[in-house]
């Protein structure tokens, strides 16, 4: 079996490095402690501050109040468990899954230069860190899942502009508040940061919706061919290491609270 191209390769070569530092690519940053992903950053995913005071769990002046007397010394996390706004597990689910949604878009095919900053951290602080193994293998999945779903990338940057549905046509509640919001001129990503949504799950959705011919697809360009889905990652799927066990239960409380 011939290996797969790494998604980036001087990743590759910092783990094998056990690199700490941040890693800065066109789409967003990876911060590495010992070459293990600690935390990643976009500008198209919402960050945890988002993700945390939009769905109400925490109000805006308990993430501000955390910043200012956690971020100097990098641990913003830490203070909100110690002071008693989040528990451990509220913290470890909400952040693994703001760094999953965006590692996705930082580690997307690029152009662009690639750089590292050696001893760089970040101001919210190490919650669980993750091999990059994990972090690469989730970013294919979902670029396969997105794929599979309705090939037209275009509609991922597009503003999202509803279509009524046909008669009997069903649409769930969480599709129902996403097209609600869709008023022509928001993409998926403003979508994401209004609902307090993952940036990938309200990507994932508008393909649904488009797919269901609810929300209208740009057909500037024929859509690509789907990539082909390396074999080595339905066998890693299978493998019971810590990493996976701990991504099928992100998945799971993902699903759970969407």
């Amino acid at each position: 079996m011939t290996p797969a191209a790494p998604v980036s390769p001087m990743l590759t070569r910092l783990v094998a490095e056990r690199a700490t530092g941040g890693l800065l690519r066109d789409h967003g940053t990876l911060y590495l402690v010992d070459g293990r992903v600690v935390h990643a950053e976009s500008p198209s995913a919402p960050g945890v501050d988002v993700l945390l005071t939009a769905a109400g769990r925490l109000p805006r002046a308990g993430w501000d109040e955390a910043v200012d007397r956690a971020g100097a010394r990098g641990a913003v996390g830490r203070f909100l468990v110690d002071s008693g706004r989040l528990h451990d597990g509220e913290l470890e689910i909400c952040h693994l899954g703001a760094v999953f949604d965006a590692a996705f878009f930082a580690l997307a095919p690029t152009t662009g230069p690639t750089r590292f900053r050696y001893g760089v951290g970040h101001w919210f602080g190490t919650v669980r860190p993750v091999d990059t193994g994990t972090v690469e293998r989730e970013t294919l999945r979902r670029r396969a899942l997105l794929d599979s779903v309705w090939p037209w990338p275009a509609v991922d940057h597009a503003p999202v502009v509803p279509r009524p549905a046909a008669p009997g046509q069903p649409v769930g509640a969480r599709h129902r508040a996403l097209l609600a919001a869709a008023d022509g001129t928001r993409t998926p990503g403003d979508l994401a940061r209004l609902l307090g949504r993952p940036a990938f799950h309200t990507l994932l959705d508008v393909r649904r919706l488009a797919a269901a011919g609810l929300v209208e697809t740009p057909y500037d360009a024929p859509p690509p061919a789907p990539p082909a889905v390396p074999a080595w990652l339905g066998e890693a799927a299978a493998v019971s290491d810590p990493d996976v066990a701990l991504l099928r239960r992100l998945r799971d409380a993902l699903e759970a609270a969407l």
